[in-house]
């Protein structure tokens, strides 16, 4: 097919507050080696969104500028070598950025067939919280059923994301939520304990419980040797952001005694091939939970792509639970 050559988008005009995003019209971008164009319908609205409009975390080399990780929609052209898919495709692909337009290159590999039943609009929330989710928790976190874990943030994005795949992997799931109706939303999703953190002491209840085995903590901050305290001996807590900073003091002689590790990951920054794997592992253990009812995004609230300075308030507000959506088609 023809594509148009201009598109509609939203641009970070400078680093600033949501305000700074305003409506643009671009060039539509043009597919490299091994790449696919998506015309976008939805696209997910996440924390590193804000940050890039902030100016603290700028994109990869060769990435667009343009804001959006993740985005549902139509292939309508190919790069060379591309073998996977055929024009008329539907697609949910993570991104290097670029989502907040009309439309969006991506590698092959990093795009998804949309789960069986699924539209785009709850399809454009999958890729970065399941690819962030899978690769912390299973990949490089190794949660098995019957473990004690405890997930920050469970009414974020990724924190209903994280109760839901960690419940179907048959842990016990506890997890930390900033209001008394946002914990128990997180335990209708499967969590066994969810806890106000403005009013409950969440560390001696898990301590209680024998301590976890897995802390997800996106938080960082004063949370992070309050997590040292709460693991059980000889397991793991792994970090993938710092919403209150990446600086604490922290006694290692008790991550050393106990035999504890710390670690973590951002999913952006990590090669093609990398993010090529971790699609392949969502797509062979994380679609079959949808496919059973086991697993499915829970959305907050649709914003047209010309508001996304609005979705950008309202993620920043911290007041949602679940996704937020940008829509860009129609």
């Amino acid at each position: 097919m023809t594509l148009s050559h201009t598109m509609r988008a939203v641009e970070i005009s400078e680093p600033g507050g949501p305000q700074v995003l305003r409506p643009a019209i671009l060039p539509v971008p043009v597919p490299g080696h091994g790449q696919i164009v998506i015309r976008v319908a939805f696209a997910g609205v996440n924390r590193p969104d804000a940050l890039q409009r902030a100016g603290l975390y700028a994109p990869p080399a060769n990435a667009s500028p343009l804001p959006g990780l993740e985005a549902s929609g139509t292939v309508v052209e190919l790069g060379p070598n591309v073998t996977r898919w055929r024009i008329g495709d539907r697609v949910t692909a993570l991104l290097p950025g670029g989502g907040y337009a009309e439309y969006v290159t991506t590698h092959e590999a990093h795009a998804l067939p949309i789960p069986p039943g699924m539209d785009l609009r709850a399809a454009a929330c999958l890729p970065e919280t399941c690819f962030t989710v899978w690769s912390n928790v299973v990949m490089r976190g190794g949660l098995q059923a019957g473990e004690r874990f405890l997930v920050h943030g469970g009414a974020s994005g990724i924190g209903t994301t994280a109760i839901q795949i960690a419940r179907a992997l048959g842990a016990r799931v506890f997890t930390t939520a900033g209001s008394d109706d946002k914990a128990r939303a997180c335990e209708a999703l499967g969590a066994e304990r969810a806890f106000n953190y403005k009013t409950e002491d969440w560390a001696a209840a898990i301590k209680a419980e024998g301590g976890a085995n897995l802390i997800l903590d996106m938080v960082g901050g004063p949370y992070l040797p309050r997590n040292i305290r709460t693991l059980a001996d000889d397991w793991r807590l792994v970090q993938i952001a710092f919403l209150q900073g990446p600086k604490v003091e922290l006694n290692f002689a008790e991550v050393m005694m106990r035999r504890l590790t710390i670690t973590g990951s951002t999913l952006r920054p990590q090669s093609d091939a990398a993010k090529a794997r971790i699609a392949r592992e969502v797509e062979t253990h994380v679609w079959p939970m949808i496919a059973a009812g086991h697993f499915a995004p829970v959305i907050d609230s649709e914003y047209p792509l010309e508001q996304a300075a609005d979705a950008h308030a309202r993620l920043e507000s911290s007041g949602h639970t679940g996704k937020i959506v940008l829509k860009v088609e129609g």
